[in-house]
């Protein structure tokens, strides 16, 4: 897997290629992704871990990126993450034992990126 920011850079273009092309289903996304994200009577931290899980469980880089970024904003340790993508290596069996590190690798980038 490439580094977040490689990541980021290669779907940035596209998406926003793809977002003038359909702006209504972007928008759709956005508000729908905000809505479930929001603090409920699960915290968002514990929301960005479960995407986070569900990321790695989906094999989706950009996911990954994305909701690794947003679970050390929502303020989750790296022990969290671990644990979290524990329950994805024990869902997930091998796959689990490749993309459990790799989300782990992302969260790492993440909080060095906004150490820096």
């Amino acid at each position: 897997m490439e580094s977040m920011d490689e990541v980021r850079e290669e779907l940035r273009h596209p998406s926003l290629e793809l977002h003038e092309l359909i702006p209504e289903v972007m928008k759709g996304y956005v508000e729908m992704s905000s809505a479930a994200m929001k603090e409920g009577e699960l915290s968002s931290a514990v929301k960005e871990l479960l995407a986070l899980v569900i990321a790695t469980t989906r094999e989706c880089d950009g996911c990954i990126v994305a909701h690794a970024r947003g679970a050390l904003r929502a303020g989750v340790t790296r022990q969290q993450v671990a644990e979290a993508l524990g329950v994805a290596v024990a869902m997930n069996g091998g796959p689990g034992t490749v993309w459990g590190p790799r989300a782990l690798r992302v969260f790492d980038e993440a909080q060095a990126a906004r150490r820096a």
